[in-house]
């Protein structure tokens, strides 16, 4: 095997700087999207730096990737119905298919030989298959090894005996020499109730939201719409349910509806959807997936939706009154999201506890989108700066400032 521990540019120069992302995707979309948000901000500081994310999303490709930024498909696994994991398409037991993919992180990390690893959500991976990496990777001693976790992971409860379970909490001590949340403290803790030492709490630094823009291609569109979203759409059946309820049922509903159904969507439901749309004659356009779905954002009079992590960004960064129907199950994350950005003004929540998934709710949602106050009359200071932190602190942890702090 060549060595891979000295990794020099053309002309045997230094190497150029470079990021290895590892996204926690076994189903739905948020982790790719999120670290593909970070990974182009970052690149975009400064055109020096490379990045590769490692994901194992089944729709990674049907995504493009920035200038500077590839992507690694790990081999896919599916969640059963009794909650086990199978492999998604090599026919192998779920522990050779966790062998697998962490032999294929760990020859990445030694190959790419990043300066920074920022890992999503999980500090050991899913099934603890990072640890082979991170063992590396500390014991080499040049890359910085940052945790990322987004504003809510689950009730402190819950995600006490889940961390413990998993020897999460021994890892993210033991590996990580940040920790970002991409959130506010003011908003929310998302380690509130585990028990962290007072020197992982002093690596934790919250970065505000991610702020997401509208693409420079593809079009947005100009006509008067209400845009309902499911994020990727696996657990997103009631609430489209729901939204076409409302439709059927006020035939005098307002505005019109763009509905993405998501790409995880099970095809009998959709197949049952579409036959209700058409009867809706126009009423409800649909499409199954939109890698430019901030076009379809930036253009909405209004949003409803689940409470997923980068749909909430994105419904701040483009400034759009929105009605969050947030699940319950299996975790309560969008819940607890949904309902401390309700109280601060930023959102309306479809509360199941409070205001109950009825349709006539629904429907005296949709009417209310267009005049609803907007996020932005909630003033929070920082709520959208975490692209910001994180490209001018990768930017310091990879040396690329001078002594006036420009890069």
């Amino acid at each position: 095997m060549p060595d891979v521990t000295n990794n020099p540019g053309q002309g045997g120069g230094p190497s150029a700087p470079r990021v290895l992302f590892y996204s926690h995707d076994t189903f739905g979309l948020g982790h790719l999207r999120r670290s593909r948000a970070l990974a182009s901000a970052i690149t975009s500081a400064d055109d020096r730096i490379s990045a590769i994310i490692l994901t194992g999303s089944p729709v990674a490709g049907r995504f493009t990737f920035p200038k500077h930024v590839d992507h690694i498909r790990l081999p896919g696994v599916t969640k059963n119905p009794d909650g086990s994991y199978a492999s998604e398409a090599l026919g192998l037991d779920i522990d050779e298919t966790t062998e697998l993919r962490a032999g294929l992180i760990k020859s990445a990390a030694m190959h790419f030989n990043p300066d920074i690893l920022i890992v999503d959500k999980e500090p050991t991976g899913f099934r603890g298959e990072l640890i082979p990496a991170l063992d590396w990777l500390r014991n080499k001693r040049k890359a910085k090894l940052v945790l990322g976790l987004r504003d809510v992971l689950d009730e402190p409860d819950v995600l006490a005996a889940e961390w413990e379970r998993k020897g999460a909490l021994v890892a993210a001590e033991k590996y990580y020499d940040e920790i970002w949340v991409y959130g506010l403290r003011s908003i929310y803790d998302p380690t509130a109730g585990l028990d962290l030492s007072p020197s992982f709490r002093s690596r934790m630094k919250y970065t505000g939201y991610l702020h997401r823009e509208e693409l420079q291609d593809g079009v947005v569109p100009h006509e008067e719409y209400v845009l309902v979203t499911p994020g990727g759409g696996g657990d997103g059946a009631g609430m489209v349910n729901l939204v076409l309820s409302a439709y059927e049922q006020d035939p005098d509903l307002q505005p019109n509806a763009k509905l993405v159904y998501g790409p995880f969507l099970s095809g009998e439901n959709r197949a049952e959807f579409e036959a209700r749309v058409e009867a809706l004659n126009g009423r409800v356009q649909t499409t199954g997936f939109d890698s430019r779905i901030e076009n379809l954002i930036a253009g909405a009079r209004g949003i409803v939706s689940m409470g997923g992590y980068n749909t909430f960004c994105e419904v701040l960064s483009f400034d759009k009154p929105a009605v969050i129907v947030p699940r319950t199950k299996p975790r309560l994350e969008q819940y607890i999201r949904a309902n401390r950005a309700e109280e601060l003004g930023l959102v309306r929540v479809l509360d199941e506890y409070r205001d109950g998934l009825t349709v006539d709710a629904m429907i005296k949602a949709i009417r209310a989108l267009p005049s609803q106050p907007k996020p932005s009359a909630a003033f929070v200071p920082g709520l959208l700066d975490g692209l910001d932190f994180v490209s001018d602190r990768a930017l310091d942890l990879l040396g690329l400032r001078d002594a006036q702090g420009v890069a």
